[in-house]
């Protein structure tokens, strides 16, 4: 059976972009890319991306009405798996976004950007969404930032925000109106708020980085 990566389709993540990144990456790695909404598929691959992209509610609801949930839940306990955006969000036990549980993988909340009245360097009023490239400050050394230079710059387009409950799960943090938390990862699971596959060469050397990870 060929060693695969399951980029995880549930109607809710920008698989174009996300497929088109970890393909590009995957090529020489052995890897085949598969974009699958078929659970088996999931539990099958060696290594999985959960991408996310909307809002919470309507992410977690149609990852379990899809059949997915399970074999995502599976994945996380014994695989690589990448959360992508809200699919970093998804792994944390709830979100201020229309009060809904996530999947409680890693300890934690998901808080919404409190920045009215906030004014930046340049005078103008903080924004939310957050929408633009953002440095990101590496907290811990972990095998996925590999030579990814510390303070990179990285895409981000969010109003909400990870926060999770011990500090050893907060791997990169970044500024905006106050700092949080960019990126998370514990055992074998590794996520960010930013998205990888819009952020250039720092971002495909994420991905690339991802599918070489032996944790």
């Amino acid at each position: 059976m060929a060693r695969t990566v399951a980029v995880v389709d549930y109607g809710m993540g920008n698989l174009r972009s996300v497929s088109q990144a970890v393909l590009h990456v995957a090529a020489g790695t052995g890897l085949e890319v598969v974009i699958t909404a078929n659970p088996d598929d999931v539990m099958a691959a060696e290594r999985v991306v959960l991408p996310g992209q909307g809002a919470m509610q309507e992410c977690m609801r149609e990852l379990r009405e899809s059949g997915l949930q399970e074999a995502v839940l599976h994945a996380a306990s014994n695989k690589p798996l990448m959360g992508v955006c809200v699919g970093m969000q998804m792994l944390l036990d709830h979100s201020e976004e229309q009060d809904t549980p996530g999947l409680g993988l890693i300890p934690g909340l998901v808080k919404r950007f409190q920045l009215e009245g906030q004014v930046q360097a340049d005078g103008s009023r903080y924004k939310v969404p957050q929408m633009g490239w953002n440095r990101v400050r590496q907290t811990l050394k972990h095998p996925v930032w590999g030579d990814v230079p510390d303070e990179s710059y990285f895409y981000f387009v969010h109003s909400f925000y990870a926060q999770p409950l011990e500090a050893r799960h907060s791997v990169g943090e970044t500024d905006y109106g106050a700092r949080f938390t960019s990126a998370i990862a514990r055992d074998n699971i590794f996520a960010t708020q930013f998205h990888p596959e819009k952020s250039a060469a720092h971002g495909l050397a994420l991905y690339r980085n991802f599918l070489l990870w032996k944790p």
